[in-house]
């Protein structure tokens, strides 16, 4: 389950990354869909830092690396949520560029499965 949440997460971050930059580059405004599409894409990349930290309390070990990615996820996550007021100035950029982010550390976190420091 964790590796296809993964891949979901992954792609749904891309997909509205690519959306937030792509309507800010077209000077267009984003709407009520974008909103709730970059939280969902937050919130799916949550869930998959919850789903390997109950393999890793399991027993599971993903490599130093793969555990790092995820704390970054993470921490991008609490990012956004308390910095929400400064990402509403120009929505489709920042919260675009966040999510594409967040798309890069999750492919980061795949590549590096298994390796340690």
């Amino acid at each position: 389950m964790h590796e296809v949440v993964g891949w979901i997460a992954i792609g749904w971050n891309a997909l509205v990354g690519a959306w937030g930059v792509g309507t800010h580059l077209a000077k267009r405004g984003v709407g009520p869909w974008f909103a709730l599409s970059t939280v969902a894409g937050l919130a799916l990349a949550a869930l998959q830092v919850g789903l390997g930290l109950v393999l890793f309390a399991q027993g599971a070990n993903p490599g130093s690396f793969h555990l790092f990615y995820g704390f970054v996820v993470l921490f991008m996550v609490a990012f956004a949520y308390i910095f929400r007021a400064q990402l509403a100035v120009s929505p489709g950029l920042r919260w675009g560029l966040l999510a594409l982010f967040v798309a890069g550390l999750g492919i980061r976190a795949w590549m590096t499965f298994g390796r340690v420091l």
